[in-house]
């Protein structure tokens, strides 16, 4: 969980995404259907880390060789502090096949959300070829 936890610190999207299986199921704390796959999950993870500010884990829980670790963070969004929780699942090549998330407080969580929502909607607007009048 080391690589994770040094990809996510520093905000190194490429780390992050090798280290997830093509499958990876991520569940987010703010929607109810879960995302699936590396496709889904990378603007997603991008997002995060655009918007979520001073990331950085506090604790991590499961032994070295364990296909399941908890790594607890604490992190802000503007003036909003946050703490939450990353549960982890590794298959048997030792890649990330499932990822969910809880953070609290509500309050936080909102704030995230909506920071997320706005810069998905960013991204989306910049990836779209600007259209000329003929």
């Amino acid at each position: 969980m080391q690589a994770f936890r040094d990809a996510v610190e520093r905000r190194d999207l490429g780390a992050l995404i090798a280290l997830l299986s093509e499958e990876v199921l991520f569940r987010s704390p703010a929607v109810h259907t879960p995302y699936q796959g590396r496709d889904q999950v990378k603007p997603l993870l991008r997002a995060v880390c655009q918007v979520l500010q001073d990331l950085r884990y506090t604790r991590q829980i499961g032994a070295p060789h364990s296909r399941d670790h908890a790594l607890v963070f604490r992190g802000r969004i503007g003036d909003c502090a946050l703490e939450g929780c990353d549960f982890i699942h590794v298959d048997e090549q030792g890649l990330i096949d499932e990822l969910y998330v809880m953070i609290r407080p509500l309050s936080a969580l909102m704030t995230l959300a909506e920071a997320i929502k706005h810069q998905l909607a960013q991204d989306a607007s910049e990836a779209r070829p600007e259209q000329t009048a003929a």
